[in-house]
Parts: structure tokens; C-alpha cells; sequence
């Protein structure tokens, strides 16, 4: 195994097994084909096309496409063909800057192949021998990734908040970090990939921070998110990244990245552009 393994595992899939999905004219996700006959029993919300899905014309605005598909996707949720509702809204647009086109229940992002978003924290505590992170180990009851080494904080972006109070709510929610803490956090950059999960297609663009904790900081868990916290030396985070799968798959990016940008991973790496260039696809 290798941290290379790690960007691997999120290389993108053959992107024609997919249709895609054009709202106003542009394409904002790729859907299986054999989801998109599922929503031929909504012909008054879903155009589903051989080659394309598309929402009927008759949808104008953001409004009426967010009331009309949300309306579909709770009857696919009540036939199961929607897994894992989350009573979560996300932006459907282009891009983050570009204009929201609709919203849509976070559960079915994945199924629809549109750009997700989300928040991740790096909360590191600077030791006599170094620095040590903070790793949180997600409960066995979240519906993707159970049990796996995660962020001290890592949340998806919500439609209606903006990103830094978005990330302090989650520092409060996961794992109890004062709002004068959490609001010192340091954007450091994004990652982003597509690749093919159990969910759908991830089409993910993950905002990252760096977080110096005091080192008498103890995170304690406040939504049912996560098992436990463990403040791991940096040389055991980078053994459990670079040689086991017991980080959820884009949590193991976010620590690369940590790696490359404070120098544990050096440019002579013979990895060291393919990293790079993998954690922004």
C-alpha cells in the first residue's frame, strides 16, 4: 500500500455508463441509466431521455424545481429507492459561485451525480516532540463509511450558511470546540474528485482548515457522529493512511494534503506530483 493507493481508490469512473443530467440548458450531474427509469413514473418533474435526463419545462426557477423535486424524492425515499434521508438541503448548480438552480435532499446528491460540498477540519495539537492531530472515529451508525477514522470535525455544506459558520456549527456539534476556537480556523485550500461509491457518484469538493487546539483541549462528542477521539502522533496517522483503509476514503486525502502542505511528504517523494495532482481532479 501507498498514500498513492489512497488517490486511487478515487479515480473517476468511465463517465458514458452515465446519462447526464442538463437543468437550464447545462449538465450538473451524471445519473445511472437504471436510476433515471426509476423517474419515468414522474414525467410531470423528470424529461428522462436515451441519451440525457432533464427536468420538465414547465419547472421555472428555483423554487418550483426544488418543490417538485423534493416532492419526488420523498415518494423514491418511502419505495427505498432513496437510502439514508437526511432531511438536508444542497445546492444544485454549476459550480459553488454560480447560481443555485434548485435544492436538493442531501440523501440523493450521490444518485444524481451533482457537485457535492463539504467542510473538514484538521485539528492538530503542537507537542514537545511534535505535532499530533486529532482523529475521530465515525459511529457505526452513520450511514456511509461506520467506524472509520475520520477529521476531528467533517461535515457536509448545506444550502443557506455560509461555509466559515457552517464549519464552526459542526465544531460545536461534533466535537464541543468553543465557537472563539473554532472561528481561528485557517482555510488552507479545497480537494476535490469524482469517483463511483456504493451511494452514487461522488462528485465532492471538500473545504479544508488547519486548527491549533491548546493542548489541554479534549473533544467530546455532542450529535451521536462519532465513536470516539484520538490525539495520534503524526508518524501513526501517517502508518494508518499509508498502509491500511482505516481512514473513510476522502478523509485520507484531507491528511495527504496536510502531509504534503507541512512537509512530511517532501518533493523528492517519487509520488509527489501524482499526489498532487490527484488531490484536485
Amino acid at each position: 500500500m501507498s498514500f498513492l493507493d489512497r488517490i486511487k481508490q478515487c479515480q473517476a469512473p468511465d463517465l458514458t455508463a452515465y446519462l447526464p443530467f442538463i437543468v437550464d440548458g447545462g449538465v450538473v450531474g451524471y445519473v445511472k441509466p437504471d436510476f433515471a427509469r426509476a423517474l419515468k413514473d414522474y414525467p410531470d418533474t423528470f424529461v428522462t431521455g436515451n441519451q440525457y435526463l432533464g427536468l420538465s419545462d414547465s419547472l421555472v426557477g428555483p423554487d418550483s424545481r426544488t418543490e417538485a423535486v423534493g416532492a419526488v424524492l420523498e415518494k423514491l425515499m418511502e419505495r427505498g429507492v432513496v437510502p439514508g434521508w437526511r432531511g438536508e438541503k444542497y445546492k444544485v448548480a454549476r459550480s459553488f459561485a454560480a447560481p443555485t438552480l434548485f435544492d436538493m435532499e442531501r440523501a440523493a446528491v450521490a444518485l444524481f451525480g451533482v457537485i457535492g460540498y463539504g467542510v473538514h477540519l484538521n485539528g492538530v495539537v503542537r507537542r514537545h516532540d511534535g505535532l499530533a492531530m486529532w482523529i475521530a472515529r465515525r459511529s457505526l451508525s452513520k450511514p456511509t463509511g461506520p467506524g472509520k477514522l475520520d477529521q476531528i470535525v467533517a461535515g457536509g455544506q448545506p444550502c443557506g450558511i455560509a461555509l466559515r459558520d457552517n464549519l464552526v456549527k459542526e465544531c460545536a456539534e461534533e466535537a464541543d470546540i468553543p465557537a472563539a476556537v473554532a472561528s481561528t480556523s485557517v482555510p488552507v485550500g479545497t480537494i476535490s474528485y469524482t469517483t463511483a461509491r456504493p451511494e452514487g457518484l461522488r462528485r465532492d469538493v471538500l473545504f479544508v482548515y488547519d486548527l491549533v487546539l491548546p493542548a489541554d483541549f479534549n473533544p467530546v462528542n455532542t450529535d451521536g457522529e462519532v465513536e470516539d477521539f484520538h490525539l495520534m502522533a503524526m508518524t501513526d496517522v501517517i502508518a494508518r493512511v499509508r498502509e491500511s483503509d482505516d481512514f473513510k476514503f476522502n478523509c485520507a486525502l484531507v491528511v495527504i494534503d496536510f502531509l504534503i502542505r507541512h512537509g512530511y511528504i517532501e518533493a523528492d517523494h517519487p509520488d509527489y506530483v501524482a499526489l498532487n495532482q490527484g488531490l484536485h481532479k
